[in-house]
């Protein structure tokens, strides 16, 4: 299995379809606080083929090294562009969820490899997220059960009853323990762009539900209005795990962006 290495940090990560786009351009995802790799299905299904995914897992999760906290958002920006390095990626379209969304905005004033962002509930700042909102404590089923009902709408819950198992399942197995969710906590608490918005001129689609009480919708629109090329995309009743529950809508949104914003092979 690939790994990248930044600063003596091993972060495991997966190249799907490395032959369906330009060898140099990549889809990139940037994971939420403490959640596993499942957290992806849903958009990687739509954009792997087109493109090129690289998956990485975030440090602290699954087979990624895990280092004693706290964590930076700056740190596991640098993990990204390791493992980019590792798998020859020169322009990275990175969709980041949650906490992985403000590793995309940090990365994209660090480094010129971002060629566009998509960002999930995502704000500027860490003082308006909930972090302990999106974790449940791995061991123990009915935490994770219970977190759903936070996370995804109640339509939608009632509507699938099967999703809500196999997510509570993926979570038990994937999901960072307390002493990892702490460092992404500390990662998120000390994350702050706000005043740095007009800099990040990198395309960026930001992607929310208009009922998420992890990363309220007001968060969002300071996000997008603050961005030069920044663009909104709100699916309404949705919480946080907006690409779970509205996945056509998103990954619509998303292969549009992608199409937009790819590199032009004749450039």
């Amino acid at each position: 299995m690939p790994r990248a290495d930044n600063a003596g940090v091993s972060i495991r990560y997966e190249v799907d379809a490395p032959d369906a786009s330009d060898a140099d351009e990549a889809v990139v995802f940037c994971g939420d606080a403490g959640l596993g790799a499942w957290q992806f299905g849903w958009q990687h299904a739509a954009v792997a083929g087109p493109h090129t995914v690289v998956t990485p897992e975030t440090r602290g999760v699954g087979r990624s090294d895990a280092p004693p906290g706290p964590y930076s958002v700056e740190t596991l920006a640098s993990d990204v562009d390791a493992v980019c390095s590792a798998a020859g990626v020169r322009n990275a379209h990175v969709v980041g969820y949650g906490l992985g969304g403000m590793v995309a905005l940090a990365y994209a004033l660090t480094s010129s490899r971002p060629a566009s962002l998509t960002v999930v509930g995502t704000p500027p700042s860490g003082a308006d997220y909930n972090a302990l909102g999106v974790w449940a404590d791995p061991s123990t089923p009915t935490a994770v059960e219970g977190s759903l009902t936070g996370l995804l709408s109640e339509p939608f819950r009632e509507r699938h009853p099967d999703v809500l198992s196999r997510i509570a399942d993926w979570r038990m197995r994937e999901d960072a323990d307390r002493e990892t969710f702490e460092a992404h906590r500390a990662a998120v608490e000390g994350f702050d762009v706000s005043d740095r918005l007009y800099e990040i001129t990198t395309p960026t689609l930001v992607v929310h539900g208009s009922e998420d009480t992890v990363c309220p919708r007001t968060a969002a629109e300071t996000l997008v209005d603050g961005l030069p090329r920044g663009e909104s995309f709100v699916v309404e009743g949705a919480k946080h795990l907006v690409g779970v529950e509205a996945s056509v809508a998103v990954n619509d949104a998303l292969v549009g962006w992608l199409a937009e914003h790819a590199a032009d092979p004749l450039s």
